[in-house]
Protein backbone atom coordinates (compact mmCIF):
# COMPACT_ATOMS: atom_id res chain seq x y z
CA UNK A 1 0.00 0.00 0.00
CA UNK A 2 1.47 3.39 -0.87
CA UNK A 3 0.49 7.00 0.89
CA UNK A 4 -1.23 7.64 -2.28
CA UNK A 5 -3.61 4.65 -1.79
CA UNK A 6 -3.96 5.76 2.24
CA UNK A 7 -5.55 8.45 0.75
CA UNK A 8 -2.67 11.57 0.75
CA UNK A 9 -2.10 14.12 -1.55
CA UNK A 10 0.66 13.65 -4.20
CA UNK A 11 1.97 17.31 -2.55
CA UNK A 12 1.54 15.87 0.39
CA UNK A 13 3.40 12.48 -0.55
CA UNK A 14 6.16 14.61 -1.98
CA UNK A 15 6.62 17.08 1.42
CA UNK A 16 6.70 13.89 3.75
CA UNK A 17 9.10 12.38 1.26
CA UNK A 18 11.66 15.08 0.48
CA UNK A 19 10.72 15.47 -2.86
CA UNK A 20 9.24 17.27 -5.69
CA UNK A 21 5.68 17.23 -6.56
CA UNK A 22 6.85 16.57 -9.99
CA UNK A 23 8.76 13.59 -9.29
CA UNK A 24 5.71 11.95 -7.82
CA UNK A 25 2.98 12.99 -10.48
CA UNK A 26 5.75 11.24 -12.87
CA UNK A 27 5.76 8.08 -10.03
CA UNK A 28 1.66 7.66 -10.96
CA UNK A 29 1.61 8.36 -14.33
CA UNK A 30 4.22 5.17 -14.69
CA UNK A 31 2.45 3.24 -12.30
CA UNK A 32 -0.71 3.86 -13.72
CA UNK A 33 0.76 3.25 -17.16
CA UNK A 34 2.69 -0.44 -16.42
CA UNK A 35 2.02 -1.16 -12.69
CA UNK A 36 3.74 -1.67 -9.53
CA UNK A 37 6.35 -2.62 -12.27
CA UNK A 38 7.16 0.32 -13.71
CA UNK A 39 8.45 1.75 -9.88
CA UNK A 40 10.89 -0.88 -9.64
CA UNK A 41 14.23 -0.15 -9.45
CA UNK A 42 16.47 -0.26 -12.33
CA UNK A 43 20.10 -1.02 -12.91
CA UNK A 44 21.94 1.39 -13.55
CA UNK A 45 22.95 2.28 -17.37
CA UNK A 46 26.63 2.23 -17.77
CA UNK A 47 29.98 0.48 -18.21
CA UNK A 48 30.59 -1.99 -15.01
CA UNK A 49 32.85 -1.36 -12.57
CA UNK A 50 36.79 -2.76 -13.78
CA UNK A 51 37.02 -3.47 -10.09
CA UNK A 52 35.18 -5.91 -8.13
CA UNK A 53 34.37 -5.71 -4.73
CA UNK A 54 37.46 -7.96 -3.60
CA UNK A 55 39.95 -6.62 -5.50
CA UNK A 56 38.96 -3.11 -4.32
CA UNK A 57 38.94 -4.34 -0.58
CA UNK A 58 43.01 -5.55 -1.64
CA UNK A 59 43.46 -2.11 -2.99
CA UNK A 60 42.22 -0.64 0.24
CA UNK A 61 44.80 -2.69 1.91
CA UNK A 62 47.99 -1.45 -0.67
CA UNK A 63 46.68 1.66 -0.58
CA UNK A 64 46.56 1.89 3.01
CA UNK A 65 50.61 0.94 3.57
CA UNK A 66 51.61 4.31 1.92
CA UNK A 67 53.28 5.81 -1.28
CA UNK A 68 56.69 5.89 -0.28
CA UNK A 69 56.31 1.64 -0.02
CA UNK A 70 56.06 2.34 -3.92
CA UNK A 71 59.09 4.27 -4.50
CA UNK A 72 57.20 8.04 -3.86
CA UNK A 73 59.32 10.43 -2.06
CA UNK A 74 55.93 11.68 -0.07
CA UNK A 75 53.22 10.63 1.90
CA UNK A 76 50.70 11.85 -0.31
CA UNK A 77 48.52 9.64 -2.30
CA UNK A 78 47.68 11.42 -5.72
CA UNK A 79 45.41 10.19 -8.23
CA UNK A 80 47.70 9.65 -10.90
CA UNK A 81 49.65 7.35 -8.34
CA UNK A 82 46.89 5.84 -7.56
CA UNK A 83 45.73 4.57 -11.50
CA UNK A 84 49.31 3.00 -11.15
CA UNK A 85 49.00 1.00 -8.13
CA UNK A 86 45.76 -0.30 -10.02
CA UNK A 87 47.56 -0.86 -13.16
CA UNK A 88 50.42 -2.50 -11.48
CA UNK A 89 48.68 -4.70 -9.11
CA UNK A 90 45.34 -5.33 -10.89
CA UNK A 91 46.73 -4.85 -14.63
CA UNK A 92 43.39 -2.41 -15.32
CA UNK A 93 43.96 1.13 -16.34
CA UNK A 94 42.55 4.06 -15.12
CA UNK A 95 42.72 7.86 -16.30
CA UNK A 96 43.15 9.82 -12.91
CA UNK A 97 39.95 10.72 -13.06
CA UNK A 98 38.57 7.69 -13.38
CA UNK A 99 40.14 7.08 -10.33
CA UNK A 100 38.59 9.29 -8.24
CA UNK A 101 35.56 7.08 -8.83
CA UNK A 102 37.31 4.46 -7.75
CA UNK A 103 37.92 6.06 -4.60
CA UNK A 104 35.05 7.24 -3.42
CA UNK A 105 33.22 3.50 -3.98
CA UNK A 106 35.97 2.14 -1.00
CA UNK A 107 34.89 5.75 0.90
CA UNK A 108 37.60 7.77 0.57
CA UNK A 109 37.39 11.25 0.49
CA UNK A 110 39.80 14.22 -0.48
CA UNK A 111 41.66 15.49 1.79
CA UNK A 112 44.28 18.29 1.81
CA UNK A 113 47.25 18.17 3.68
CA UNK A 114 47.95 19.60 6.48
CA UNK A 115 51.15 22.27 6.13
CA UNK A 116 52.30 21.57 9.24
CA UNK A 117 56.17 19.94 10.65
CA UNK A 118 55.96 16.29 11.55
CA UNK A 119 57.88 17.88 14.75
CA UNK A 120 55.65 20.32 15.87
CA UNK A 121 55.75 20.24 19.38
CA UNK A 122 52.21 21.82 20.74
CA UNK A 123 53.05 22.08 24.04
CA UNK A 124 56.05 24.29 23.41
CA UNK A 125 53.89 26.36 21.06
CA UNK A 126 51.29 26.70 23.70
CA UNK A 127 53.85 27.71 26.44
CA UNK A 128 55.78 30.12 24.23
CA UNK A 129 52.29 32.01 23.83
CA UNK A 130 51.64 31.90 27.23
CA UNK A 131 54.88 33.45 28.51
CA UNK A 132 56.98 34.84 25.58
CA UNK A 133 54.52 35.95 22.91
CA UNK A 134 52.58 38.82 25.83
CA UNK A 135 56.37 39.53 26.73
CA UNK A 136 57.44 40.51 23.09
CA UNK A 137 54.05 42.24 22.46
CA UNK A 138 54.29 44.10 25.30
CA UNK A 139 58.04 45.61 24.55
CA UNK A 140 57.06 46.54 20.90
CA UNK A 141 54.37 48.80 22.34
CA UNK A 142 55.38 52.77 21.86
CA UNK A 143 54.11 55.15 24.34
CA UNK A 144 52.66 58.91 23.16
Amino acid sequence: MTLLDEGYSQSQVAHRLDVTPAAVCQWVKARRAGGDEALRAKPHPGRPPALNAKQLARLEKLLSRGPTRYGYRTELWTLRRVAKVIEEQFGVEYDPSGVWHVLRRMGWSCQKPERRARERDEDAIATWRKTDWPRIKKSTKRGP
